[in-house]
């Protein structure tokens, strides 16, 4: 004789939720500004780098969350001359699941959604500093749980509301 409850193999599951549901990601804002265009793409110095990257959330309504990844980053000359600075909000909104526990709505946002969104904001600003003449700029990939951490030792172990910064 065959068992055919529902948790035998083979047989479909009941649907469970997703614990988090993408609904978009966009660029909200981008801007990047190449002040001694021409002559900073004839000058062939090493630029001097600096980059930040920061998580923020905005809550719609009981579960529907908006996250952005803000990128900042900046090249100037060995003398402190600007080459160029670049300035991305990349933002998407999530539903998270009924079922999702209070303390579980942190690390959601803050890291796995920057960790969906991250590859997308990083390809566009390889491509906004390519397309503006400069040598792509790979950023590496970012350590969101060492970035939510530290957010949450800044703020006494009290879930982030505003920016989770990284230098």
């Amino acid at each position: 004789m065959t068992d055919t409850s529902s948790s035998a193999p083979g047989q479909p599951q009941p649907a469970q939720t997703a614990p988090l549901n993408m609904h978009g990601q966009y660029i909200k804002d981008l801007s990047f500004e190449n002040p001694r265009a021409p002559q900073s793409l004839i000058e062939q110095k090493q630029p001097q780098l600096t980059l930040n990257v920061s998580v923020s959330t905005r809550q719609f309504d009981v579960k529907t969350y908006e996250v952005a990844l803000n990128i900042e980053a900046s090249a100037a000359t060995p003398e402190k001359e600007p080459l160029f600075m670049l300035e991305l909000v990349y933002a998407g909104t999530v539903s998270l699941g009924a079922d999702i526990p209070q303390d579980a709505i942190g690390p959601l946002l803050y890291i796995e959604t920057a960790r969906l969104l991250f590859p997308f904001a990083r390809a566009i600003v390889a491509n906004t500093t390519r397309e503006a003449g400069f040598p792509p700029l790979n950023i590496a990939p970012v350590d969101f749980v060492a970035l939510y951490r530290q957010q949450l030792e800044t703020q006494g172990n009290v879930m982030p509301t505003g920016p989770v910064g990284h230098a």
